[in-house]
């Protein structure tokens, strides 16, 4: 439970560090582990570590500068060849995207969640600039590297959000 407390959203990379070919396997595969709907395993996943590409989303995405000073981004994408419901892309995407955040912490790696679903202007831009083809449903965008900041774990436990059996 160590890494789900720990876990923050780091906006702040420091510059010029490569992140392990090891290591990025290892990301993908905990994005690989996550559960799905109906096991159809339909999300893949873009790596994108071009400086270039990376200043390109930085102007394409409005909250996402932080990209540019990251070590690679890694694109969740839903498969609509292998789900064909977007409501079960959407949930096996959050669920990979997650389980790539926490196993960032693991790496000792800062990472942060840019939303693209359901905006369609962010799905479109990104589809253009990567060229990605029409069945896949770009998701989310994570920016991953070395942390130039620390955040403190945080305790986000909130007893009036936990209901029993009904409510009353």
């Amino acid at each position: 439970m160590n890494s789900l407390f720990k876990r923050r959203s780091i906006r702040k990379f420091k510059r010029g560090m490569k992140i392990d070919n090891d290591k990025v396997k290892i990301i993908l595969k905990a994005g690989f582990s996550a559960p799905s709907a109906r096991n159809l395993q339909s999300y893949n996943f873009l790596i994108i570590d071009e400086k270039e590409l990376m200043n390109q989303i930085s102007d394409i995405h409005p909250y996402a500068g932080m990209v540019k000073d990251a070590s690679l981004a890694i694109m969740v994408m839903g498969d609509r060849n292998q789900q064909d419901n977007e409501g079960y892309i959407a949930q096996d995407c959050s669920a990979a995207t997650e389980n790539i955040l926490i196993e960032t912490v693991e790496l000792d790696l800062g990472s942060v969640w840019l939303g693209l679903y359901p905006m369609e202007e962010r799905i479109e831009s990104m589809r253009t600039l990567l060229n990605i083809p029409e069945h896949f449903l770009p998701f989310s965008l994570i920016a991953i590297g070395y942390p130039d900041e620390y955040k403190e774990p945080n305790d986000r436990y909130i007893d009036d959000k936990v209901f029993y059996n009904k409510f009353k």
